[in-house]
C-alpha cells in the first residue's frame, strides 16, 4: 500500500524583529576602592581627623627651636660624621630599593630615633606636614594615567577620554611613596640630631667649597628671618583691622609683601656692613668639639645597612 504523501505545513510567521536597547554606560569599576565608594563613619571620622591633624600640626620653626632640638637630641654625642654620612648611605639605598619595605621600616626605624619615646612627637608632626601633603599629592598624579580607551582596574569619563587606574601604576606609586618616606626619615634625622655648626665641619671636611657653605648658611639664616618678619607683619596688619574685606584683603597683602621686601634689603646690606665693619674673611666659622667615634654607633648604622641590603 503506497504511504500517504506528507502534507507541506506553512511556516510560521517569525516574530517581528526587536531593536535592542542601547547598553547602559559602563559603571565605574573599582574593585580595589570600594571602601571608598561605600564609606563607613569610621574610616570618614579617621581620615578626617588625620587631615585636620597635619594641617594644624603645621608651625614655622625659628633657627633657634630648631638648634634647640639638635642640641638637646640623644644622639647629640654621636660623631656627626658618622650621622650624616651614615645617612645619606641610607638615603641612597632607599632610592634604589627594588621592593617597598625595607624603606618602610627604615622610616618607622627613623621616627622612632628622632621621637624619643613620644617626647618630640608634636615636633616631629609639625616637620612632617607640608612634605607629607606634597608626597600625598604626587602619589595620586602616579596613581591616575590618561588614556583614550577604557582599560585597567578603575577608570573615570574625563573630558572625551578616560582616567585610568592601572595595576603597574599602583606597584610604581606605593613604590615611590616608600622610598620618598624613607629618605625623608634619614632627612629628619640628620635635622633633629645635628646642628648647623657640626653639618658646616662635616662638609668643610669633604672639601666642599667655601662659597658654597657661607651661600648655604646664609640662605638657611635668611629664610628663618624673613617668616620671623612677616609674622610680626601679618600681626601688625591684623592688629589695625587690614583684613576686613576681600579688597581690603588685597590691599593689605600687596602692602604687607611690599614692605618685606624692602625689609629683606637693608637687612641684608646692613648684614653686609656689619660684616665688612668687623674685617669678616669670607668665611662663616662656628665653634665646634671633637667627638668619639664609638663602635656601638657604628654597629648601630652597619645593622641599618645590612637590613637595607
Amino acid at each position: 500500500r503506497p504511504r500517504p504523501w506528507p502534507l507541506r505545513r506553512r511556516p510560521l510567521p517569525l516574530p517581528p524583529l526587536r531593536r535592542r536597547p542601547p547598553l547602559p554606560p559602563r559603571p565605574l569599576r573599582l574593585p580595589l576602592l570600594r571602601p571608598l565608594l561605600r564609606p563607613r563613619p569610621l574610616p570618614l571620622a579617621a581620615g578626617a581627623a588625620v587631615g585636620l591633624w597635619l594641617s594644624l600640626g603645621h608651625t614655622h620653626e625659628s633657627v633657634s627651636r630648631t638648634e634647640q632640638l639638635a642640641r638637646t637630641s640623644a644622639f647629640f654625642e654621636v660623631h656627626p660624621a658618622l650621622k650624616v654620612w651614615g645617612s645619606c648611605a641610607l638615603l641612597l639605598l632607599c632610592l634604589f630599593a627594588a621592593t617597598p619595605w625595607p624603606p618602610l621600616v627604615l622610616f618607622a626605624v627613623m621616627s622612632a630615633l628622632i621621637c624619643e619615646r613620644g617626647r618630640r612627637w608634636h615636633d616631629y608632626r609639625a616637620a612632617l606636614t607640608v612634605p607629607a601633603l606634597f608626597l600625598a599629592a604626587g602619589v595620586l598624579a602616579l596613581l591616575w594615567e590618561y588614556s583614550s580607551v577604557p582599560e585597567g582596574t578603575a577608570m573615570i569619563p574625563f573630558f572625551g577620554g578616560w582616567l585610568v587606574l592601572r595595576p603597574a601604576a599602583q606597584c610604581t606609586a606605593r613604590l615611590v611613596m616608600a622610598r620618598a618616606l624613607g629618605a625623608l626619615g634619614c632627612l629628619y634625622f640628620i635635622r633633629f640630631t645635628t646642628p648647623v655648626s657640626e653639618l658646616l665641619h662635616v662638609l668643610r671636611a669633604a672639601r666642599i667649597p667655601e662659597t658654597v657653605i657661607d651661600l648655604a648658611v646664609l640662605m638657611y639664616r635668611y629664610i628663618f628671618l624673613l617668616l620671623e618678619t612677616h609674622a610680626a607683619m601679618r600681626d601688625a596688619a591684623a592688629s589695625r583691622l587690614g583684613f576686613g574685606s576681600f579688597r581690603r584683603d588685597l590691599r593689605t597683602t600687596g602692602i604687607l609683601y611690599g614692605n618685606l621686601l624692602a625689609h629683606s634689603f637693608r637687612r641684608a646690606q646692613a648684614s653686609f656692613d656689619a660684616m665688612e665693619s668687623r674685617c669678616a674673611g669670607g668665611k662663616l666659622l662656628f665653634l665646634t668639639r671633637e667627638k668619639p667615634l664609638r663602635a656601638v654607633h657604628l654597629a648601630g648604622f652597619g645593622v641599618l645597612l645590612v637590613g637595607m641590603t
